[in-house]
């Protein structure tokens, strides 16, 4: 969405919970995100004890592909899940999936990150692009930006790759082009491996959301605004304790074999604005959006937003932080 306002990444949650109410037994959570930026204030909330502070239990879950979050909701193994705006619209309309509150993307969250010597998007002719499968939303922007530089499918080879192995191709120089989220772009820079040329949050702001099934949203209200009231905690943690922030997650991914300094990983963080909210402007964004995902036949019918957009959960966890 053009006009979309700076909304937010990924996901959080946090605050205390007081007297007896503390003591009753956890809600437990099954939450499914896509590897990158959408999780890790996810893992922070988790990391720095925000969950239990509101009496919440939470499993994490990766998602391999955008069918099994829809899939997963649908059958109730995941309670909550979160996602591109392709996501969101294929669960409201395949999941009958509520979307209970929006987060956007960061201020560089997502960006186009190419081999040194690559000075724009029009130098893309003739070179290997590789893109997350699971996120068409991207994938769509990305056709767009080579369209608008005068590229059409077939100037450049598209190569569908998971995040977490993009690095390696970039650097077996296999590839020419990654489209990627942080901390994986900070990575790439730092080993010289590649430069950024442009930033999606210039194109589009590519809001990140958080469904829940109707049937869940109305058998656990409580649940859903506690949820959210831990957003809006992890969110001023964010911005009032990013080194301990940025602490905390690193030891997420240094285990996976990145060679990844504390200095390379703030910078990455100094990228992630974490804001929840509910724009008023959503429901245009989101039928502009649907548009082009039935155009590409990627849904079958745009969803009544009427219905599944529900503001009120982020108004009272707002009301009540």
């Amino acid at each position: 969405m053009r006009t979309l306002k700076a909304l937010v990444v990924g996901v959080a949650m946090a605050v205390s919970i007081a007297g007896a109410k503390a003591q009753t037994q956890p809600t437990q959570l099954t939450v499914m995100v896509f590897q990158g930026v959408q999780n890790l204030p996810l893992f922070a909330a988790q990391t720095r004890g925000f969950f239990g502070k509101r009496n919440l239990e939470v499993e994490i879950k990766i998602a391999p592909t955008s069918d099994e979050m829809r899939n997963g909701l649908a059958e109730g193994r995941y309670q909550i899940v979160h996602g591109a705006i392709d996501n969101a619209v294929a669960m409201a309309e395949v999941a009958k999936a509520d979307i209970a509150v929006v987060c956007g993307g960061d201020n560089g969250w997502n960006q186009l990150i190419v081999q040194p010597g690559v000075g724009s998007v029009a130098d893309l002719r003739g070179k290997t692009v590789i893109v997350d499968a699971p996120n068409t939303a991207y994938a769509l922007q990305l056709y767009d930006m080579l369209a608008q530089a005068g590229l059409k499918k077939g100037d450049y080879q598209e190569v569908r790759m998971d995040v977490n192995n993009m690095i390696t191709a970039l650097s077996a120089k296999t590839v020419d082009v990654m489209v990627n989220v942080e901390p994986y772009n900070a990575i790439a820079e730092a080993d010289g491996l590649a430069v950024k040329i442009m930033n999606y949050w210039d194109v589009d702001k590519m809001p990140v959301f958080m469904a829940a099934t109707p049937d869940f949203v109305a058998k656990n209200p409580d649940t859903i605004v506690a949820y959210l009231k831990a957003w809006l905690e992890v969110a001023r943690d964010f911005k009032d304790n990013p080194n301990k922030v940025a602490d905390a997650i690193y030891s997420f991914y240094t285990p996976k074999g990145y060679a990844l300094s504390q200095e390379t990983f703030r910078k990455a963080m100094s990228f992630v604005d974490v804001d929840p909210g509910f724009p008023g402007d959503l429901k245009p964004y989101m039928q502009q959006q649907a548009e082009i995902l039935l155009r590409e036949k990627k849904i079958a019918a745009i969803p009544d937003w009427s219905k599944a957009l529900r503001p009120d959960f982020m108004e009272k966890a707002k009301a009540g932080a």
